[in-house]
């Protein structure tokens, strides 16, 4: 798989747990309103860049605590995107999902 996200792999570990996870919404969110727009191939690369800033995430040693959760969100991610989607989840799930990072990110929590 392609790196999308080349420059910031240094600067990732300095954001938040609410910050890192508010990005993956961002991205998960395109893919989302691309999907709804019938582009396949734009909605598989942002899926592409929120599983690299998954990753990113799951290395960076603060988040520690917090890995049994990002790995779940992880596999229920690519079960939505690409796989039978034996969770059941809905666009609407994910928006709410990050909705809550995004705004302890935006109160820096």
């Amino acid at each position: 798989m392609k790196l999308f996200h080349t420059d910031i792999t240094s600067k990732w570990s300095n954001l938040t747990i609410f910050e890192q996870m508010a990005n993956i919404g961002a991205e998960v969110g395109r893919s989302i309103n691309w999907r709804k727009k019938n582009n396949s191939e734009i909605s598989k690369n942002a899926f592409y860049r929120a599983l690299e800033l998954v990753d990113f995430t799951i290395a960076d040693k603060k988040n520690m605590n917090s890995l049994g959760e990002i790995c779940r969100m992880r596999e229920v991610l690519v079960d939505y995107f690409t796989g039978d989607n034996i969770y059941h989840s809905k666009d609407n799930d994910w928006e709410k999902y990050f909705y809550h990072f995004n705004f302890a990110a935006r109160n820096k929590q």
